[in-house]
């Protein structure tokens, strides 16, 4: 957990997001994030209802465009780049409690306000629904609210896993685990992801990837450069990692012992 810092100078006036109406419906046909989002659930002969109900936002890096506490007013659909979401105590202290990536949708609350926010790792875009279009969608696609409840079920399960990664593994275990989900995540250029993707991209920064884990900074350093050293990983270029041997990986992620997880 660390304290959230401000990025910008005091007397700078951070710049405002880029909002715009969808560009029709050829902009949704051709989206990369639509075949695994909530949006597939809308047949392609309506996509010009979709395109009607959306707002592209771009999204500057360092910016935060869900903040606890708001009014819950609007839903996004990230389309491309990659979000941290954290919660805030009053002390200031933050604890970053996930990773959106593309096809992720945000905003879901059971409150009238957001129970976390999220900022933007990188450049990034992402359809904004206001809750009233989103109703009348779900009211007409009830395909589309199916997928919806897909997505909170995800959220639920992701939430014990991250219950067990903190209350019980270890830092390798933690770090292992969290670099096989990231190895089965979609991208920019493949829809679905492969079984396990042998380079993955991590555009948090190791401070961040601490603060999820529940660690320090110097501990996931020094379990990376061990992963390095048995074998495991490669660090081709900052952001990057080369995962050399999934099935050990992923044995260490469910527990295995040290003796047996290199076999």
């Amino acid at each position: 957990m660390t304290t959230a810092r401000a990025h910008a100078h005091p007397l700078a006036q951070p710049r405002p997001f880029v909002v715009e109406a969808t560009r029709g419906v050829e902009q949704c046909i051709h989206c990369g994030a639509r075949e695994f989002s909530v949006c597939n659930a809308i047949p392609t002969p309506d996509l010009d209802r979709l395109a009607a109900a959306a707002l592209t936002m771009s999204v500057e890096e360092g910016r935060a465009f869900i903040q606890e506490g708001d009014p819950a007013e609007h839903f996004f659909n990230v389309t491309f780049g990659t979000a941290k979401l954290y919660k805030l105590l009053p002390d200031g202290r933050r604890q970053i409690t996930g990773f959106a990536g593309i096809g992720h949708f945000l905003g879901l609350a059971v409150s009238a306000t957001y129970a976390f926010s999220a900022e933007a790792l990188e450049p990034m875009r992402v359809c904004r629904f206001s809750r009233s279009k989103l109703r009348t969608l779900l009211d007409d696609y009830p395909a589309m609210e199916k997928r919806l409840l897909e997505v909170a079920s995800n959220e639920l399960v992701a939430a014990q896993e991250q219950m067990l990664l903190l209350g019980r593994k270890t830092a390798r275990e933690r770090l292992a685990s969290f670099l096989i989900a990231r190895a089965t995540l979609p991208t920019a250029c493949l829809a679905r992801a492969p079984e396990l993707a042998t380079v993955i991209r991590l555009p948090m920064t190791r401070a961040d990837i601490a603060d999820y884990l529940g660690l320090t900074i110097e501990t996931v350093s020094r379990s990376l450069t061990r992963f390095k050293s048995e074998g495991l990983i490669d660090i081709p270029m900052p952001g990057e990692i080369a995962l050399h041997n999934h099935a050990a990986l992923a044995r260490l992620a469910a527990g295995a012992t040290a003796a047996s997880q290199l076999a």
